[in-house]
C-alpha cells in the first residue's frame, strides 16, 4: 500500500512540474536579422555590432563566424566567451540584444486575410484565424494544419478541428500558439498532406506525413 501511495505522489508531482513548464514562457531565442552589440570589458577595441545573417551566424572580431540562431542571449554570450577564450585570457564581455524581430505566427489558406500576425500576448489558433478575417466558406474547418518548429532542422504538424467552437468543452480542441507557428486552412478534406507542404513555404525541412502516421 505504501508503494501505491508513493507512485501516486510521484505522479502528481510530475504533473505539477509539467503544468509549470506549460505556463512558463520560453526564453527568446535569436533569429535572422537580430542585432547584437558585443562589449568587451578590457578590450574595447573588439567591441562591435553584428547582425544575425540568413545562415544563422554572426561574424565577430577575433572569434570569426559563430552560429547564434536558436540560442538565447545567455547561450550566445557563453558561446562567444568560449570562442574568445582561445585568444584572450578570461575574456569578460556583455552581449546586448539591440534589435529583434517581433514574434509572429503565419496564417495561410482559406481565411479572409492570410498573412503574418504579430504575437504580443497569448494567442490561440482560433483567435489567429479570427484576426485573419475568419474562415472562408470553402474552408475545411475540421482539418486545420498547425506547423511548429522543433529545431533548425525539424518541425511537427498537428491537425486541429476548429469547427463550431462555441461551448467551453469545445475549446479543448483549440491550441495555444507559439511564435513561429504556422496555420494552414485547407480548401477541402486533406487526402495528401504533402500537397499542402509543397504549396505552403514553411522554411523548414520536414515531412509531416511522418508525424501523422
Amino acid at each position: 500500500m505504501k508503494f501505491v501511495y508513493a507512485v501516486v505522489l510521484i505522479g502528481l508531482l510530475a504533473m505539477g512540474a509539467r503544468g509549470d513548464d506549460l505556463q512558463r514562457r520560453p526564453r527568446y531565442t535569436l533569429h535572422i536579422g537580430d542585432v547584437l552589440n558585443v562589449q568587451y570589458l578590457y578590450t574595447p577595441e573588439l567591441n562591435q555590432t553584428a547582425t544575425v545573417s540568413p545562415d544563422g551566424y554572426v561574424n565577430l572580431n577575433l572569434v570569426g563566424d559563430i552560429r547564434v540562431m536558436d540560442l538565447t542571449v545567455e547561450q550566445a554570450h557563453d558561446a562567444i566567451v568560449l570562442k574568445a577564450s582561445e585568444h584572450l585570457n578570461d575574456p569578460k564581455l556583455n552581449l546586448v540584444l539591440e534589435q529583434f524581430q517581433p514574434p509572429y505566427v503565419v496564417v495561410a489558406g482559406e481565411v479572409g486575410k492570410p498573412g503574418q500576425i504579430n504575437v504580443n500576448s497569448s494567442l490561440t489558433a482560433m483567435q489567429a484565424i479570427l484576426v485573419s478575417g475568419g474562415f472562408l466558406e470553402s474552408a475545411r474547418t475540421t482539418q486545420v494544419l498547425l506547423y511548429r518548429k522543433i529545431n533548425s532542422d525539424t518541425a511537427e504538424v498537428r491537425v486541429l478541428n476548429l469547427k463550431n467552437l462555441h461551448k467551453t468543452p469545445d475549446l479543448e480542441r483549440d491550441a495555444q500558439l507559439q511564435p513561429g507557428d504556422m496555420l494552414y486552412v485547407p480548401r477541402n478534406k486533406i487526402q495528401n498532406v504533402s500537397r499542402y507542404v509543397r504549396s505552403f513555404n514553411t522554411g523548414v525541412g520536414f515531412n509531416p506525413l511522418q508525424t501523422l502516421q
